[in-house]
């Protein structure tokens, strides 16, 4: 069969005239099973127009839909040791590392960026699930202290978009250690006195839940994310209980105190940049003229 599909299709397709068509130029709506096209989505911010359902968003995508005019300075991904367990399942570390860059054409699971939102200039770090499914690791996790680090010392607020299935387990207690050392990272900003705001994507599980993704000043989420430690299955089977209908939803956290206000994607930047003038106390001209005169800190600023 493999024989068939990689070597006999391509040379009758080829020989016929005939192109492959992609397998993801229609995307179907988890809720409705609407079919949408995947350029409408892409316009829509990966949001379907119909069920406003919010899908996953490339890491790149959102950094360029957040900043003003979709310009911002690419923060550099640090080097660390690849593979230092040697840790092979179903398949070599290594491999799937591999696999994940020539997917996603990303160094790791982390993006990071520095720009202006609506005039307020601030560092963006997101998780891109698509890497290992956003899992943290060394690479994620010295990316993120990094992040941290240049927002002290631009002394600008930072925001990150969490969405991961927590700690790599390929890096065993390596990725482990990753949670504090990005707990004493916020903890940093915060003592700087610097705004630290999160973005609750789908899905927000595991370690990074344990750690910097619910140390935030201000916790927004998207909604109809699925945000917890454990998953709901494991819960149910350890209490023996039913566990009610939207349990660890964006929604659901809301209304029990655990995330302060679920934002539609549209709306985010806007919501962003107003929370952090409050936060910092500047008023809507003071943070206009700011980005006039700010426009000079960003000389690697590049057109993501």
């Amino acid at each position: 069969m493999n024989w068939i599909t990689s070597y006999v299709r391509p040379k009758i397709n080829s020989m016929l005239g005939r192109r492959e068509v992609p397998e993801n130029l229609w995307i179907k709506c988890p809720d409705t099973g609407e079919m949408v096209f995947h350029r409408d989505l892409e316009e829509n911010k990966w949001v379907i127009p119909q069920s406003g359902h919010h899908m996953k968003m490339p890491a790149k995508a959102r950094l360029k839909d957040l900043f003003d005019g979709g310009i911002y300075e690419a923060l550099p991904q640090p080097k660390v040791a690849q593979d230092p367990l040697k840790f092979r399942d179903s398949k070599k570390y290594i491999d799937r590392l591999r696999d994940s860059r020539a997917k996603t054409e990303l160094e790791d699971t982390i993006v990071a960026g520095l720009g202006l939102v609506h005039g307020v200039k601030l560092v963006a770090v997101v998780h891109e699930f698509n890497f290992i499914g956003g899992s943290l690791g060394m690479a994620a996790g010295e990316a993120i202290v990094k992040a941290f680090e240049r927002a002290i010392a631009e002394k600008c607020p930072l925001v990150i978009f969490p969405a991961s299935g927590g700690a790599r387990m390929q890096e065993g207690i390596l990725s482990l250690m990753q949670l504090p050392r990005t707990t004493v990272a916020v903890n940093m900003l915060k003592e700087a006195g610097l705004p630290y705001i999160v973005v609750l994507t789908n899905p927000t599980t595991g370690g990074v839940t344990a750690s910097y993704a619910m140390l935030g000043d201000i916790h927004m989420a998207e909604p109809g994310a699925e945000i917890g430690f454990a998953g709901k299955r494991v819960i149910e089977q350890t209490l023996r209980e039913k566990l009610p209908d939207g349990f660890q939803t964006s929604e659901y956290l809301l209304e029990h105190g655990m995330v302060d206000m679920v934002v539609r994607r549209h709306d985010l930047p806007e919501t962003l940049a107003r929370v952090l003038k409050i936060l910092m106390k500047k008023p809507a001209e003071a943070a206009k003229r700011e980005e006039t005169a700010q426009v000079s800190v960003l000389p690697l600023a590049a057109r993501a």
